[in-house]
C-alpha cells in the first residue's frame, strides 16, 4: 500500500503544533523567548521533520532517535534558548508532558469537529484549554506558599531574612522587564546596598504606585542569588533585583516582599550552600 505525502500541508501542521507546544512550554516555563524565537523555532522543528519523514531511513529506531534526540533539542535551543544543564532537562521533560497535555485536549475536541479545515480552530482551542489547565495546576502548587524564610546574598555578604511572597507586588524594571521585590532598609544595608556610591556608577529606580502615594520611587540594586525553602528542598534565584523600601513603607515585620514573578526564574531543585 502507497501513501502520497503532500509535504507543504505536512510542513504546515507541523509548524503549527510545533509552534503551539513551544507558547505552552514558554508559559510553563515562564521563560523570556520572543514570538520570533518561537516561531524560528517551531520553523525548524517543522522542516526537519519533514526532512525525516521524506528521506527513506530502514531503521525505525534511527528515526525515532532523530525525533526525539534532535528535533524536539534543536526546538527547545532555537525556540526558547534552553541552557544546557539542569534547566535543559527540566525543560525537556516539560516539552513531553506539554505535548501529552495538548494532544490529550485535541484528541478529546477532535471527536467533535468533522471538518479538516477547522484543524486550525481545533489547535488553538487545544492551547487555550491548555494553557488554562496548567495556569490551575500552577496556582494550585503555589496556593498557601506566601510565607518562607530567604537567604540573600551580596559580594560575600548573606542575610537571612522572613519573607512575604505578596501577589500585589507586580514590580518590574523598566530596562530589563526583570521582577523586582521590595527589601527593608535594614536589609539593603545588610547587604552593603548604600545610596552614596561612586561618580562612575550610575544609581537607578524604579516608580511605584500605593495608597497614599500617588508616584514614588525606590533605589534598585541587584544582587547574587536568593535561595528559600521549597517543600523538602532548596531553590535558588539568580540575580535578582532588589528595591529598597523607604522607612515610611510598612513590611509587617517582614525583610523582604517577594515578587512571585521572580519565583519563576529559579533554578530547578538547585541546592543552596
Amino acid at each position: 500500500m502507497q501513501y502520497e505525502l503532500y509535504i507543504d500541508l505536512f510542513f504546515l501542521v507541523n509548524f503549527m503544533m510545533d509552534y503551539i507546544l513551544l507558547l505552552l512550554l514558554r508559559k510553563m516555563l515562564a521563560c523570556s523567548a520572543t514570538h520570533a524565537r518561537v516561531i524560528l523555532g517551531a520553523a525548524v522543528g517543522a522542516a526537519f521533520t519533514c526532512a525525516v519523514i521524506a528521506v527513506p531511513i530502514p531503521y525505525m529506531f534511527v528515526k525515532l532517535l532523530l525525533f526525539h534526540g534532535v528535533v524536539n533539542v534543536m526546538m527547545l535551543r532555537i525556540g526558547l534558548r534552553i541552557e544546557w544543564g539542569r534547566s535543559f532537562v527540566k525543560a525537556f521533560l516539560f516539552l513531553y508532558i506539554g505535548g501529552f497535555l495538548l494532544g490529550g485536549i485535541i484528541g478529546f475536541l477532535r471527536q467533535y469537529v468533522r471538518i479538516g479545515s477547522l484543524f486550525f480552530v481545533l489547535a488553538l482551542s487545544g492551547y487555550l484549554l491548555a494553557t488554562g489547565i496548567w495556569s490551575l495546576i500552577d496556582g494550585l502548587i503555589r496556593y498557601n506558599r506566601t510565607h518562607c524564610v530567604v537567604v540573600l546574598y551580596r559580594e560575600g555578604r548573606s542575610c537571612r531574612v522572613k519573607a512575604l511572597v505578596d501577589t500585589g507586588n507586580r514590580l518590574r524594571d523598566g530596562k530589563t522587564g526583570k521582577p523586582v521585590s521590595v527589601v527593608k532598609p535594614q536589609t539593603a544595608k545588610a547587604l552593603g546596598f548604600s545610596e552614596t556610591i561612586n561618580e562612575s556608577e550610575k544609581l537607578r529606580y524604579i516608580t511605584y504606585h500605593s495608597i497614599g502615594n500617588a508616584k514614588g520611587a525606590l533605589p534598585l540594586f541587584e544582587i547574587d542569588r536568593m535561595c528559600l525553602a521549597e517543600g523538602s528542598g532548596t531553590v535558588e534565584v539568580h540575580r535578582p533585583l532588589l528595591a529598597v523600601g523607604g522607612e515610611e513603607m510598612d513590611l509587617d515585620g517582614y525583610g523582604i516582599i517577594l515578587n512571585p514573578d521572580a519565583l519563576t526564574q529559579r533554578s530547578f531543585f538547585h541546592a543552596c550552600s
